[in-house]
């Protein structure tokens, strides 16, 4: 969250990416660094034992939804 708010500082477009076991604590985080509005995007949790196949679906979930959260 800390990169993501610092890009998004600069004038730079970045999307928080995350599995939904930390969507309350990004929440808290991102008021707390002074951006609440900062993009993010959550991945079915969880993540530390997906195989190789199962986190490429994850990705592919959620990738229109990254493209669209950087242009919009």
């Amino acid at each position: 969250m800390h990169d993501t708010t610092w890009f998004e500082i600069q004038g730079k477009p970045a999307v928080f990416i995350a599995s939904s076991e930390f969507i309350d604590a990004a929440e808290v985080q991102a008021a707390a660094l002074g951006l609440p509005e900062v993009r993010r995007i959550f991945v079915p949790h969880p993540i530390q034992d997906a195989t190789d196949d199962e986190m490429r679906a994850k990705a592919d979930a959620i990738v229109d939804g990254v493209i669209e959260a950087l242009v919009d």
